[in-house]
């Protein structure tokens, strides 16, 4: 029963009706609302006072059920039945108006299913089928046309009556908005997973690791076989990585005494070790799985590079596009394509992804400055991690990078607390957490720089011929001129550029050219950039000083500029070629382009924006990609991938101590990678300089076999003498198979290709 039918004519007006769902102001001025419902009564004759207590306590409990805004209206347009000077006859005088806007607003809506629907089943039943409702109904069938009872009984059912029934589903519930759905796990990680494919830094490293391949290639074609530039650099690295993951999981206390150079000792130290590759070295075994590994390594350094690069633009402030062209100038810069026989600097993506993570974890940004809300203790540590991490490569472009960052750290303390506490005494929040990530991992990159320092140190005092001195650096030292001169691996400098390095004295370390695009968008980041002024200037500053240090001695005889530094600095004067330095001009100058670019696509957005229809924005934004496009052109390269000389069967069976001849720099390379099936110890190596030892044997084996030659390879403890016949042509053990053993105390053995001397009994 509805509330209509409760409109009974007592006395020749409408009876008050019984509304649920209006809450009503008491009349002492107290908010009722949420008081508890009285129960409602059956009326008759004239009472004095308010409208009828049944609609007030029905629309109080209508109210507690719902809550809801719809039913707050309806209390306003049914406030008019508590005005004191309306009483009752019989019945409340005005109910009927009251009635009938009720009667469309609540209950018609609570029949209707709509609020039913919404505020749950409870209001339904409040609002039609509540018991004021129902009593209200039932008074008006039992006495239609005359007056009401004057019992008054509470509302509902009476004693007598059946507990209350179960009342149907409403069927127009149907009608009412579907519930949200609730998404299960399989959904949920498949919404995850979808994220995190399309996030930023997901595109990112794909991107990177496909342009990787792309501009590197043929290296992946024939990872087994070949090796990018030469076969000479390459497998010593690539004996490096296998050496390291081979003794790290046998007898990692022996990890500075390798099974090369014997029988010197620290002799992993003799050059860069690559040591932070060593979880790759664990993987795999032999010659082949060494070429793989390098080759994999190689396509992977200039992919993290590029990432690094990215990340740290990024991170200052630079849009994608323009993040792009600083990751893809700093690993595909020109000058890079002379170094691609030296894996450890072009692992150098460490560098610019450990400063973003610093300056992530620190909130700081070069467009936004300081933004203390945006700190992280996390991204601080890993940064210092990363940056331990790089160290572990090598000195050669490490050495540098762990000065920079103590100056960082130096600096950006005096600014700190210059700007706390002197210049603007305002509060500059650093954090607890982020103190002690700083501190923990200013150790732990400290600790592992030590740790490293110490073979090399050692190596240093034991040969001295090791030590560089200024006649070696003059003789590396790079011209102006290079700056603007591409190697020969660079395919669109390449042949032009064929005249200006014959004039250089060692061209593989003096061509310098970091490209003519990236040269022309930073000069632009000059005069347009999102770069503060200021900034730029601080760029620029960085580029000079960076290309004056990587002239050597060449500028001003370096009086000023590099002599101090390796005449003070601990390590400096380990640092032979001091145009590796370009690697810093190159990053910054990439920078600068950054900032260049970023302004420009911003400017082409705005552009489009204003345009209606928006044509040409969409072509104009493909424009953006053109700098991008240009960088990455300049740095295509035609780097030869010579066939790796291939292991004779003899280094898989002879045991050492041994020595192969002929022996020299660049044949003593592949065979250090031959050794990886058993790393058994050998005379031979190669590396950036020749120990005193080495070198004698060398000298004495020239008339091997001979009594001299023979007593001093037993004296070192060398037991076997392998000779590869078809190297012997042209070198000074070329006649040496013809001489007889007979009397020296030795056998001879011919095992496939080679020639085994056996100089103890076996």
């Amino acid at each position: 029963m509805t509330t209509e039918q409760s409109d009974a004519i007592t006395d020749g007006r409408p009876a008050e009706p019984v509304v649920a769902g209006d809450p009503q102001p008491a009349t002492d001025g107290s908010d009722r609302s949420d008081a508890r419902p009285e129960p409602a009564v059956r009326t008759t004759g004239e009472q004095p006072g308010p409208a009828s207590g049944a609609a007030e306590s029905a629309g109080r409990a209508d109210a507690a059920h719902t809550g809801s805004p719809a039913a707050a209206g309806d209390a306003d347009a049914t406030a008019g039945a508590d005005d004191p000077g309306t009483t009752a006859n019989g019945t409340a005088a005005g109910a009927g108006t009251a009635a009938k806007a009720r009667a469309g607003d609540t209950a018609g809506t609570a029949d209707s299913g709509d609020t039913a629907g919404k505020a749950g089943p409870d209001t339904g039943r409040a609002g039609a089928d509540g018991p004021a409702a129902d009593e209200a109904g039932r008074t008006a069938e039992a006495d239609p046309a005359g007056p009401a009872k004057t019992d008054t009984e509470p509302t509902g059912k009476t004693g007598d009556e059946p507990a209350e029934e179960t009342k149907p589903d409403d069927p127009f519930v149907a009608f009412g908005p579907a519930p949200d759905p609730v998404v299960g796990r399989p959904r949920r990680a498949v919404g995850a997973v979808g994220r995190f494919l399309v996030h930023e830094w997901t595109l990112a490293t794909v991107a990177a690791l496909a342009l990787a391949v792309l501009m590197t290639w043929p290296t992946l074609r024939y990872p087994a076989y070949t090796l990018p530039q030469d076969y000479w650099d390459p497998s010593l690295q690539a004996w490096q990585m296998a050496w390291s993951g081979h003794i790290l999981l046998t007898d990692p206390a022996q990890l500075w005494n390798a099974n090369t150079f014997f029988p010197d000792p620290w002799s992993f130290a003799f050059s860069d070790t690559l040591l932070g590759y060593a979880p790759a070295g664990m993987i795999g075994h032999g010659p082949e799985a060494a070429l793989v590994r390098y080759n994999i390594m190689f396509v992977l350094a200039h992919a993290l590079a590029t990432l690094g690069a990215y990340a740290l633009a990024r991170q200052l402030g630079a849009g994608r596009i323009g993040a792009a062209v600083a990751g893809a100038s700093y690993a595909y810069a020109p000058w890079l394509l002379a170094q691609a026989g030296h894996l450890h600097i072009l692992s150098n993506g460490g560098i610019p992804l450990a400063l973003a993570m610093l300056a992530r974890g620190h909130g700081w940004s070069l467009r936004y400055g300081y933004r203390p809300e945006r700190r992280h203790a996390g991204w601080a540590f890993t940064g210092w991690l990363v940056a331990a991490w790089q160290l572990s490569l090598g000195f050669g472009i490490g050495l540098m990078f762990a000065y920079l960052l103590g100056g960082v750290v130096l600096v950006s303390t005096v600014i700190w607390f210059a700007r706390r506490w002197v210049v603007r005494p305002v509060k500059r929040p650093f954090g607890g957490r982020l103190f002690l990530a700083d501190l923990l991992g200013g150790l732990l990159f400290g600790t592992v720089g030590a740790l490293l320092a110490v073979p090399f140190f050692k190596v240093a005092e034991l040969h001295p011929n090791a030590a560089r001195t200024l006649g070696d650096i003059a003789i590396y030292s790079p011209p102006a001129s290079g700056f603007l001169t591409a190697p020969a691996e660079s395919r669109i400098w390449g042949e032009l550029h064929e005249g200006a390095r014959a004039v250089l004295p060692w061209h593989p370390e003096m061509t310098l050219l970091p490209g003519f695009a990236l040269y022309a968008l930073a000069a632009g980041g000059l005069f347009f950039s999102v770069w503060r002024v200021r900034h730029r200037l601080y760029l620029l500053a960085g580029v000079l000083v960076s290309m004056v240090l990587a002239m050597g001695t060449r500028f001003f005889g370096g009086t000023y500029t590099f002599v101090p530094l390796f005449e003070y600095l601990p390590g400096w004067n380990g640092l032979r070629t001091p145009g590796r330095l370009m690697l810093w001009a190159t990053l910054l100058l990439g920078l600068l382009a950054a900032g260049a670019v970023t302004a420009f696509c911003a400017r082409v957005r705005e552009f489009a924006a204003e345009r209606v229809p928006p044509w040409p924005g969409p072509w104009l934004r493909l424009a953006t990609l053109l700098p991008l496009l240009l960088v990455i052109v300049e740095g295509l390269n035609v780097t030869p991938h010579p066939v790796a000389p291939q292991q004779p069967a003899v280094m898989r069976t002879v045991d050492g101590p041994m020595l192969v001849l002929p022996s020299s720099q660049n044949l003593d390379q592949p065979v250090m990678v031959w050794s990886t099936s058993r790393f058994q110890q050998m005379v031979n190596g190669g590396s950036g300089f020749t120990p005193e030892t080495q070198a004698k044997v060398r000298d004495v084996t020239v008339g091997f076999p001979d009594q001299p030659s023979i007593d001093y390879l037993r004296q070192l403890g060398v037991r076997n003498v392998v000779v590869l016949r078809t190297q012997l042509g042209g070198t000074p053990w070329e006649g040496m198979l013809d001489k007889p053993v007979d009397g020296w105390g030795i056998t001879r053995e011919d095992v496939g290709e080679a020639v085994v001397y056996h100089l103890t009994s076996r």
